[in-house]
């Protein structure tokens, strides 16, 4: 495909999201993987890129330090820049801003750690992505962040699909670390489904609040799951009428722009959005593994003597 004819389709998709006629998503990718630590980091790393490359997906990795390391960890982040991915900052410590043992300079501290070695990936973007989606517990924090993100050229990188795939990702590991394939083949399909109920749910509250599907951005996570379910994924959501679009394209829909005044301040700006607006009936946290594990164990899906 030429460049003017990926320009024009963007320009398509742009203006069916915003007419509600489409539904268009982007895949971000948080934490990084670290060899020295996981011993299928590597391949898992390959398989996701792998995955995305033969779907002809643009995506974005927020590496956290705290998951890369700074040695073999940091080389696969560069196996995604080098793929065309963008790379964002997700904290060097992974410390969320809504704890009240993390001050606004301490989270400050974390950022600045991570910018100085993630800047210099050729495909880096100002962008960051908090940890937990935490924006601050205090109207102190959330605003100093932002006042802190625009004097230093930051852009805040939010989701609008939250999803719980970090928990899918324990249960499948440790029936694939076992040999329970057929188990871990079932959790697998549980989680697909379970993406797809939460990008239903997310663009159903979307055009409550805001009257239309914006340009979604997902949040997934570098882990062994999604090296194995990246594909079927894709398919599963292409076969539902969504369009994948690149990370950056979707960040440019204004609703990304909007500041949502809620505390404390994070989850999916979907979700968050809805609060500011009042709506009832709005779980906190909005993702957690207390909505899935009884999922998974009325399945009977759940390892023996497993817990979060």
């Amino acid at each position: 495909m030429t460049s003017l004819s990926r320009a024009f389709l963007a320009l398509i998709l742009v203006f069916l999201s915003s007419s509600g006629l489409a539904q268009s998503l982007s895949l971000t990718f948080d934490d990084g993987l670290n060899p020295d630590t996981q011993p299928g980091a590597r391949e898992w790393n390959q398989r996701i890129l792998s995955h995305l490359q033969q779907a002809d997906i643009s995506a974005m990795v927020f590496p956290s330090l705290a998951r890369t390391g700074t040695g073999a960890g940091l080389d696969l982040i560069m196996d995604w820049a080098r793929a065309g991915h963008a790379v964002g900052n997700h904290t060097s410590r992974h410390r969320s801003l809504a704890s009240d043992q993390v001050t606004l300079a301490d989270f400050v501290r974390d950022v600045k750690e991570g910018d100085t070695v993630l800047s210099h990936f050729p495909t880096w973007e100002p962008m960051l992505r908090f940890p937990y989606l935490k924006e601050g517990d205090t109207t102190e924090k959330r605003d100093g962040m932002r006042a802190w993100m625009r004097a230093n050229g930051y852009r805040a990188a939010p989701v609008s699909i939250d999803a719980s795939d970090w928990y899918y990702n324990q249960i499948y590991s440790a029936h694939a670390k076992s040999g329970a394939q057929e188990k871990a083949a079932q959790v697998k399909k549980a989680y697909i489904e379970h993406l797809l109920d939460r990008a239903s749910y997310y663009d159903g509250l979307a055009k409550q609040v805001l009257g239309r599907s914006p340009m979604h951005v997902m949040l997934l996570h570098t882990n062994e799951i999604n090296a194995a379910a990246l594909p079927q994924v894709i398919a599963v959501f292409r076969e539902r009428g969504w369009h994948f679009v690149a990370p950056k394209a979707a960040f440019d829909d204004p609703v990304y722009s909007l500041p949502v005044n809620t505390l404390p301040a994070g989850e999916s700006l979907i979700w968050a959005s809805a609060k500011a607006a009042g709506l009832s009936g709005l779980r906190y946290p909005a993702e957690d593994y207390v909505y899935e594990e009884p999922k998974l164990r009325s399945q009977s899906l759940l390892p023996q003597g497993s817990s979060r």
